[in-house]
């Protein structure tokens, strides 16, 4: 018999082995106006993303300070005609989102700066994280698409941009 140093030779016919893990989900940035667009006012350009945070392989990140911001401008309220359901933005947050450190601060190579100063953490955080996407309908970071993706791989996009391309 002969003695081996590695394992044994696969046949042709082997299937290869498996995966060690899932395949990575693709990350998604969301700002807190396309977050109350999907929780609290239903805007129909979001309607399917519950299904497709589930389904789809996407991984909604956030930190402490979009929470807060969050939870800060829900709280305030928008009247009789769009009460905030608590108990069932609680639940999507806790369904969906994962909460992540806040980044380090980037250096001036690769900071994008955003005319916002309060929309600055949803572009630094895509940029950290190396998310594929930021969903918004800011402005100022809408200015900031072309830069975002040719230099980070950023896509920075409306929710119904977002939505289309999940479709």
């Amino acid at each position: 018999m002969h003695a081996s140093n590695g394992p044994a030779p696969r046949s042709r016919l082997a299937p290869p082995p498996p995966f060690p893990s899932p395949m990575p989900l693709r990350t998604v940035v969301i700002d807190t106006q396309s977050l109350l667009d999907w929780l609290v006012f239903r805007n129909p350009a979001c309607e399917d993303w519950s299904t497709r945070l589930q389904e789809d392989g996407w991984e909604w990140i956030f930190t402490s300070a979009m929470r807060a911001e969050f939870d800060h401008v829900a709280a305030a309220g928008f009247g009789e005609r769009w009460r905030v359901d608590a108990p069932a933005v609680a639940a999507a947050w806790a369904r969906h989102a994962r909460e992540v450190a806040e980044p380090a601060p980037l250096g001036a190579g690769q900071r994008l700066s955003c005319t916002d100063p309060d929309d600055q953490k949803f572009i630094d955080l895509a940029i950290a994280a190396r998310a594929q996407v930021l969903v918004t309908r800011d402005k100022a970071l809408l200015r900031l698409a072309r830069k975002a993706l040719e230099r980070h791989g950023v896509r920075i996009c409306t929710p119904r941009v977002w939505s289309a391309e999940l479709g």
